[in-house]
């Protein structure tokens, strides 16, 4: 795995042991980065799912393919454990100079029902734990005068309306601010910072969507492709924003969506 668009390239994806971060961490590695899977074991793991066990065995799966990986356990929103992930991933690997901040929750609560404490863990994970793993990364490749790359994931809701979405909606579309003023500020020091808004994804945070013979022919019927996504086909996108590629590209938000939202 030497050889790629990411060669060379130190790569740490949050959320990634699952869904749309697995695919984004298998891609990178693909493209010859090093890639750290930052997973959570609570309080939001998916039913049935080991976090844990899902990242060592892609760790496992990348290793046995000639790669470089390692799985690192932080909760995003909280700055300590996001400083000691960054620096261990900088001991283990190297400087950390792609950042993908994938990790994200998301529950559906009617606005009236919605209690402060579920309104603020899901801004505190979806957009403050961006700005943390950002800021952690940033500071570390501006004291050593690298260049980087940031891919920020958000969300179709960003630009949507949808019931039960008055937290989730509003911290999407604080990750695309939050994606265009750090371009802004970082591009004088080499680092690109851009956005993807995935639409609907064939994963397991989707699950009651691809499964429901009620829901998905009407949401499907809003999407002109007339079929969901696959995690990878957001991994890639994500390659080229973190990759040379992408060299003069910077605080843009790009739907990957089908066209739903064009709709």
């Amino acid at each position: 795995m030497a050889q790629g668009k990411l060669a060379g390239r130190v790569a740490l994806v949050t959320g990634g042991s699952r869904g749309i971060g697995r695919a984004i961490a298998t891609r990178c590695a693909a493209e010859g980065a090093a890639v750290a899977i930052n997973y959570i074991t609570g309080p939001e793991p998916v039913q049935g799912h080991d976090n844990r066990a899902a990242a060592d065995a892609l760790v496992q799966e990348i290793s046995s393919a000639g790669g470089r990986a390692i799985a690192v356990e932080a909760d995003v929103s909280n700055g300590e454990q996001v400083g000691r992930m960054v620096s261990r991933v900088a001991e283990e690997l190297g400087t950390v100079d792609v950042l993908v901040n994938n990790a994200g929750i998301e529950t559906i609560i009617p606005f009236l029902e919605m209690d402060e404490a579920q309104y603020q863990r899901v801004l505190d994970v979806n957009l403050k734990g961006e700005w943390l793993c950002a800021q952690a990364v940033v500071r570390r490749l501006v004291a050593e005068n690298k260049p980087g790359a940031i891919v920020n994931i958000a969300s179709i809701q960003s630009g949507m309306a949808l019931p039960g979405r008055s937290h989730y909606a509003p911290s999407k579309r604080g990750v695309e601010a939050l994606t265009r003023n750090l371009a802004a500020e970082l591009a004088p020091n080499g680092i690109r910072v851009n956005c993807i808004n995935p639409g609907l994804i064939a994963t397991d945070m989707t699950a009651w969507v691809m499964q429901n013979p009620d829901v998905l022919p009407v949401v499907l019927n809003l999407i002109p492709m007339k079929r969901a996504g696959e995690p990878d086909e957001i991994a890639k996108a994500v390659v080229f924003f973190a990759s040379d590629d992408a060299s003069y590209v910077t605080g843009q938000c790009l739907y990957v969506d089908g066209g739903w939202i064009v709709t």
